[in-house]
Formats: structure tokens, sequence, C-alpha cells
């Protein structure tokens, strides 16, 4: 089985190609703009003829697009959130219609949840920011596309080799920076919030099964925890692994790009019928494995 990872170089497409090549029978092989690409693959830039014709020479069973912005200014998300997957679809049809499409979206596409309701995949999505709105623009360009296609949104992904980009990596920079001194101040945002944490391996897996799953699959699959945790209990989770004795300060300002969603869950039911799939880390794995990932030797 030959299939492509677009993005596989990144947190989550670094970890979806580790999951695979445990696959027996698999080849598996990276596009994206690094040197060590098998393909050279720019979604943000490339056009759809120029994509036919690499993803003919690819000739993939399955294609996992790994790629997307999670920061920048609102050209760059749009560019490869939304533009990216509606020519990656153009592409396929053209050059590989009967590949299956794996795309990884973001639960960031539903916007805020309702305290105690986890998000089922039928619910409307109000997303807040430029990029749940290119997120859900992208998943649009999936789920029309009529390709055989399965979009998974992602909940808050956390574990092993998390960027800093993201909250929990750069909880876990701050607290290497900091020390364990009880001198040390950590000034963090509000962390009054509640997210659906999941483990980036259980993220890898969810896009094996989806990738090698028989017979047509929904168009849409929640990945996440399934559960809503506070992210102060995150950062205390972190600070105890990191035997922090300082002071935690938080002040009332938030994520830009997260601020008004002060609850989001998934409802995870749909991906455990569609896939067999259920989470099989807890958060404290995760940031176990975060912290444990990130030491100096």
């Amino acid at each position: 089985m030959r299939i492509l990872v677009l993005g596989f170089t990144g947190y989550l497409g670094a970890h979806v190609v580790e999951r695979l090549r445990a696959l027996p029978g698999a080849l598996v092989l990276g596009g994206g703009r690094s040197a060590a690409a098998d393909f050279d693959v720019d979604l943000a830039r490339v056009r759809p003829e120029q994509l036919a014709k690499v993803l003919a020479s690819a000739a993939p069973d399955t294609v996992i697009n790994c790629a997307g912005a999670t920061g920048g200014d609102a050209v760059t998300l749009a560019e490869v959130n939304a533009r990216g997957p509606a020519v990656l679809c153009a592409a396929l049809r053209e050059a590989a219609p009967a590949s299956r499409l794996v795309h990884l979206g973001s639960a960031a596409e539903y916007g805020p949840g309702t305290p105690g309701t986890p998000v089922t995949e039928s619910a409307a999505t109000h997303p807040v920011g430029p990029y749940g709105a290119t997120k859900l623009a992208g998943t649009a360009a999936v789920t029309a596309s009529g390709l055989d296609a399965v979009v998974l949104r992602v909940g808050n992904p956390v574990g092993p080799g998390a960027p800093s980009s993201g909250l929990p990596g750069r909880i876990a920079a701050l607290l290497r920076e900091s020390g364990p001194g009880p001198e040390a101040v950590l000034r963090l945002g509000d962390l009054s919030a509640h997210r659906d944490f999941v483990d980036v391996r259980d993220v890898a897996r969810a896009a094996a099964l989806a990738a090698t799953a028989p017979g047509p699959l929904p168009p849409v699959l929640n990945i996440g925890g399934g559960r809503a945790v506070p992210v102060r209990d995150l950062v205390r989770g972190l600070a105890g692994l990191a035997g922090f004795r300082g002071r935690i300060e938080e002040t009332t300002a938030g994520s830009a790009r997260s601020a008004p969603v002060s609850w989001q869950c998934s409802d995870i039911a749909a991906a455990e019928r569609a896939l067999g799939w259920r989470p099989a880390h807890t958060l404290d794995d995760a940031l176990a494995a975060l912290w444990e990932g990130g030491r100096t030797p």
C-alpha cells in the first residue's frame, strides 16, 4: 500500500509517518517543502495541474494531508488551510480519483461549545477567527469533493515533540527556562478555559486507521480525548512534572486564536463506530511524554 503524507515533517505529520511505517506492507512517502521530501509539494502555492503530475508520479493508494498553518496572518492561514485542501482535491480528482484522502481538520471549526455538552459531527459550525474559519473552508472542500475522503477533526493535540507555537509546548518551554527555584514566576494568560486534549500518538493511530479502513467512511470524524479539561489543570500537571516550586500568575488576556472559546469537548463515539478508535493515552501520559521528550540527556 502506497501512502503519501503531506506535511510529513510537522508535529502531527511526523507522528503519523512513524505510525504508518509500523504497518506491514506500507510504503510511506513524504510530500512537502523539506529537502527530505520524496515529492516537492507546497499546497499554498502549487497549481492543481502541477500537483496532479506529482500525484500521478506518486501513484498513492491513500493521501493523508497533515499540512496546515496554526499561526500567521489571515492570508497565510487561508493559503494553507483553505486553498491547500481545495487544490489537493482538484488534483486528486484528475490524477488519482480512486485514492482515499484523509484530511486533518480541527475542532476549532466548531467554535464555542456549550458547557457539559460534547459536540457531535452534525453540530453547527461557528468558528470565531481566521484559523477556525480557514480550517472549516478546507473541510468543506474535502467533503464536497466527491472523493473517498474523511476529515478527522482533531482536538488540542499534546504529547512528545509538542511545538512551542501551541499551549502545551509553550508551557513546557517556559518551565524549562524558569527552573524549579521558589523565586521563579510563570506569567500566563487566562487559564480558565476548558479544552479537549488528545495525545498526538492517538491522533496518529486514528489517521492510520482511517487510511487503511475498508469501505467508505463518514465525511467527518471527531478525534479528541472526549472530555473537557481545564487548561489550568494542564499547566499544573506540567509544573508538577517539572518540579516547579515558583508562582504561577494569570492575567485576563487569552490567546487571540481561542480566547472567545471558553469550553470545548468533542463527542468521539462516531470514531469508535467507524474506526474502532478510542484514545489509548491519558492526559497524564501525554504530559509525561512531552516533558520527558524535551529533557536534556
